[in-house]
This record gives C-alpha cells, structure tokens and sequence, in this order.
C-alpha cells in the first residue's frame, strides 16, 4: 500500500484494504434494496388504502421488532461471528423479499381484500425488523474488524457514504421503476440487489471474536451497554440529539402524499422527492471524506441539525416541486454531518469487546426513530393534516437542538482529534 504524503490526508486510505471494499458494496446494495423495497411497499399500501396511517403502519411494523430485540442482538451479535451472521440475516432478507414480490402479483391475490394485502405487507415488515436488530450492530462491529483503528474516521465516511448512494439510487429507481414497469415487477429488482451483499460477505473471511467472558447473566451483560452510553456523555447526546432529529423530521414518510395530493407529480415525482435527502447527505460525505470536520465538530453538528429543522419547514410550506426538491435536497445535506459525526463518535470511544452491545443502543436511539417517526407523521398527518405534521416535526427538531445546545457542554466543546481513548467521555 503507497502511503499518502506526509502532512497530507489520504481520503482514500481504508478503501486500499480489499475487504472494506467488500464492506461498502453490503453497505451500498443492502440500503438500495431496502429501501427500495419501502419505497414501493409504500406507494402501494398508500394506494391500496387512502389512509395516511397506514404508511405510518408500515415504520411501526419494523420498529416494533427492531426496539425490542435490539439489547438481546447486540448481546448475541458481540458473541457471535460478525461475517457469519450477516450471511444468514441477508438469507432471511431475500426471503421476505421473494414473500413481498408475491404480495404484488394480483393474479395471485384475487379474492384477497385489501386489508388482508396490507396486515400481510406488514407482517413481512415485521420479521424484516427481526432481522435489521442483528444486521445494524453486526456491521458496525464488521467496520472496526477490517481496517486498522487510526482509519476508523476515513472508514466510518467512506461506509457512511456508501450507504447513502444506496439511499439514493434505492428510492430513486425504485419510484422510475414504478412508473415503469409497475409495483410487481420492480420488485423483482430488489431481490436481484439482495444477492450482492450475500456475494460480499462470502469473500469476506471469518473475523476473530473479541467478547471478554466475565461470567456475567444475560441481562447483566445487556445492561452494560446502557450502562456505557449512560456515562459516555458525548456518545448519549449524540444519539439523543439525532434521535428526536430524525424522529420529529420524518417528513419523508409522506412524500407519497405530498408527491400526489399536494405537488401532483405523480411516481416520477416521488422517486425524486425520496432521493433527494440522501443526493445531497452523499455530497456532504464525499466532502468530509476530503475535508474531515476536526474543528468544533460538535458545534457543527448543532448548525446541521438546526439548518435540517428549517429545511424540513420550508419543504412542508412550499407547493413548488423544484423548491421542495431543493428543501429536501438541502436537509440531506445537513443530515450527513450528523451521521458522519455520530458515526465517528461510537467508532473512537467504544471498546472493542462491546461494539454489539452499544451499536444495538444507538439502533434503538437512532435506528428506530427513523421508524418511530414514520409513524408520528403518519398519525399526526391523520390528526392535524399532512403540511401541519410535517411544520410541527420541523419546530420540535429546532426545539431539540437549543435544549441540547443548553445542557450539553460535552458536545459544544467535542474535539474528534484530542479525544480518541475508547469509554473516555469528551
């Protein structure tokens, strides 16, 4: 490997390890997949159905799952092996998929009502819940086993940015797709884009176990995870603060709505609405890959979020397609400093022998806002109207950031560069 000249950053450094390169195809091909998938379960069950709740249906399907197993998988997933794992989570994923492809044959469906179609989406949304409490802290885990510690910085953009094209690209084509060859046969795309990953891991090799047995219960061990979050003050705010984010500005759940009751722009329309957010959070990362924030990244992480709150205002108030796409577009942009941020935070200050454990934390923290939100905006469109839910989650996002701002030191003076010692708090 040619090192980069002295003095100089190497964007590029951890993608000169052959088995990271494999991590951000699983990275890149699993988020396309999957949301993807969402995106036409979405635009179908919405369709099915007329009912704004039930798209916030679908989000409280996976989180259901997803919350209440994330402590027990992290516990299984630190003692387990990583590579292992993940192949038999993406067996299970293509499994659901073939199930969903043939929930959108209606030659097979005749005679199924419509709220049977719908609980039966659910249910597979459900067990892909199951299986999203493992795959999560498995592939943080994975990250910190492939490259070595002092590219835990460049490793966590570079995987955070290939899981963002997939965010990109996923809804994207998936919404093309639709208008294309309609709801069934785009899901045959996502079952082809879940082999990838499968083919990824097998040219991974096993990676050792680093689980320090300390004769600990069960619920001992999974309570050392709380545990450490709780009194690594930094990595708790950084969760908290993208948590209610996130869960107060799920605008995106409704784009289905906003794409064909108030922008009338139809299934083109949507696939670009869906991918706006992770076009410009996939332009920020590739920024950072180049540009690392090593001054005042807590502050900086305050600004993105409270910029991300405004963005979400404007998109709601607007009728205009190109401004919408540009609010959406804009508040990607400011959520990529928050995962870039967030992501390099857990990766420095958490132990080795507790990735699972703490990843399985910030899944329930972060992973499971973006559902929880689905399901609040779901609701509170039901109850207030779609513009009013999205305008009051973008308040309470502004809300969220002066409130931490105030009682969070730890984050206003975070130094990504000084404070590297895993369980040492900022």
């Amino acid at each position: 490997m040619k090192p980069a000249p002295q003095g100089r950053i190497d964007p590029y450094a951890s993608i000169r390890y052959r088995e990271f390169k494999f991590f951000l195809v699983i990275r890149f091909a699993l988020v396309f997949a999957l949301t993807m998938q969402f995106a036409i379960i979405e635009w179908r069950i919405y369709h099915l159905t007329q009912d704004p709740l039930s798209l916030g249906l679908i989000g409280l399907a996976e989180v259901i799952p997803a919350l209440s197993m994330a402590l027990f998988a992290g516990h299984i997933v630190d003692k387990r092996e990583k590579r292992g794992l993940l192949i038999k989570c993406m067996v299970g994923y293509i499994f659901i998929s073939t199930i969903l492809f043939l929930l959108t044959w209606d030659d097979i469906l005749k005679g199924f009502s419509v709220q049977s179609i719908a609980w039966l989406t659910y249910s597979m949304v459900f067990v892909g819940g199951i299986l999203r409490a493992f795959v999560g802290p498995a592939n943080f885990t994975l990250l910190s086993l492939l490259v070595p510690r002092q590219l835990y910085k460049n490793a966590a953009t570079w995987s955070s940015s290939a899981w963002q094209v997939g965010g990109v690209l996923g809804p994207a084509i998936g919404g093309l797709c639709i208008y294309w060859f309609g709801v069934h046969w785009s899901m045959l795309l996502v079952i082809g884009m879940m082999l990838l990953p499968l083919y990824s891991l097998i040219n991974i090799k096993p990676k050792p176990i680093h689980y320090k047995e300390k004769g600990e219960s069960v619920w001992q061990s999974l309570g050392t995870g709380l545990k450490f979050v709780w009194h690594t003050k930094v990595v708790l705010n950084a969760m908290a603060l993208d948590m209610f984010a996130v869960l107060f500005g799920g605008a995106k759940a409704l784009l289905a709505i906003f794409a064909t009751t108030i922008l009338h722009v139809g299934s083109l329309g949507y696939g670009l609405l869906s991918a706006a957010p992770a076009v410009g959070s996939l332009i920020t990362m590739f920024i950072l890959a180049y540009r690392p924030l090593s001054k005042k990244p807590g502050l900086k992480l305050l600004g993105a979020v409270f910029g991300f709150g405004i963005s979400i205002i404007v998109f709601a108030l607007s009728k205009n397609f190109i401004l919408s796409l540009a609010a959406l577009f804009v508040s990607g942009m400011l959520d990529g400093i928050s995962v870039i941020v967030r992501q390099t935070i857990l990766q420095l200050k958490t132990p080795d022998d507790m990735r699972g454990r703490v990843a399985s934390v910030g899944q329930m923290f972060v992973g499971s806002s973006n559902e929880l939100g689905a399901f609040e905006s779901g609701l509170t469109a039901k109850l207030m109207g779609t513009v009013p839910a999205v305008v009051f989650g973008g308040c309470m996002t502004l809300f969220v950031v002066i409130t931490t701002y105030v009682i969070s030191p730890a984050m206003r003076h975070l130094n990504l560069d000084k404070d590297e010692q895993p369980g040492k708090d900022g």
